[in-house]
């Protein structure tokens, strides 16, 4: 514990955010990169419980209070070692979490939590400012083939991990992008592409092999797979959307969200759609059913 008396002397502070008049003309992140007294600060609000509850709400497992602790001695390498020690892609969680840390934070009973979000944003995109996120290839090559069937968050941090440990790793994807959600779901003013395309460079330079375009079990057959590899890990999407069964759902200009989202993102990624397939909200009265994370995108997605 760095500051033993930092939660006492200071608020929660996130990023500032750009002006939404700016923010909605363009695809860009919200949030404007922290400066170095301000980190420290928020890093400093960490009271290094006992019980970390924190620690127990991450799904990753993240040490947060140790790398929060890091933060504040100004020791970003040394943090980034602790968030990399468990987290395979810290530039995405810490972009699109939902922050289930946060709600465990021990300060969140009779104050604002410690803004873990954003200290691991700014860890990792220190990190890859700074060159301490490198190519990681395996020292040794064992022989073993093993494909990952869909190149998604899971899958992606399985292909890192498996080729790390010396296997020769293919990640298969049926859509012309690699990233699952990461990539067609998620919009840019959430997640930059650039940001998930760094990570996947990085990945080709420690050795994966990448198929896009490639549908196992359409233009791929699972036999070629079996007998191609020594192991196959699937980890493909769940793709099937919740319908809903009420009159009117089959008018037109009723879409799903993933339709839109996904549409938007390969116009942003320079696709030409059709004009009989292009999904448009320009000059029109939207309606969104459900005001979760998804409805909250195809909100952003409409005013822009």
């Amino acid at each position: 514990m760095g500051k033993p008396t930092g939660f006492m002397e200071s608020g929660r502070q996130p990023p500032e955010r750009r002006p939404a008049a700016e923010r909605k003309g363009d695809y860009q992140e919200f949030y404007k990169p922290w400066g170095e007294t301000e980190a420290k600060e928020q890093g400093s609000r960490c009271m290094d419980c006992a019980v970390p509850f924190c620690h127990m709400g991450c799904p990753l497992g993240n040490v947060i209070p140790e790398f929060n602790h890091k933060v504040y001695l100004g020791d970003w390498e040394g943090a980034l070692k602790t968030l990399h020690s468990t987290n395979n892609f810290p530039e995405f969680t810490g972009r699109v979490c939902p922050a289930p840390c946060e709600a465990s934070c021990v300060l969140s009973i009779n104050s604002d939590p410690v803004t873990i979000e954003y200290i691991e944003k700014e860890i990792v995109d220190r990190g890859y400012e700074n060159g301490w996120i490198k190519a990681m290839p395996p020292a040794t090559r064992n022989g073993k083939k093993v494909a990952v069937v869909g190149s998604g968050p899971s899958g992606l941090a399985a292909a890192q991990q498996l080729n790390r440990a010396g296997h020769l790793v293919t990640v298969f994807e049926r859509n012309g992008y690699i990233g699952g959600l990461l990539a067609l779901g998620i919009p840019e003013f959430k997640l930059e592409k650039s940001v998930v395309q760094r990570r996947v460079d990085l990945m080709a330079e420690e050795g994966v092999t990448f198929l896009t375009d490639t549908n196992v079990g359409v233009d791929f057959p699972v036999d070629r797979l079996l007998s191609e590899f020594d192991a196959v890990c699937i980890a493909i999407g769940s793709t099937q959307a919740r319908e809903l069964d009420v009159p009117g759902r089959e008018l037109e200009g009723v879409h799903l969200a993933m339709e839109y989202l996904s549409q938007q993102n390969r116009v942003l990624a320079g696709e030409q759609i059709p004009d009989g397939e292009r999904i448009e909200a320009e000059g029109k009265r939207v309606v969104i059913l459900g005001g979760g994370d998804t409805g909250a995108d195809c909100l952003g997605t409409a005013i822009r």
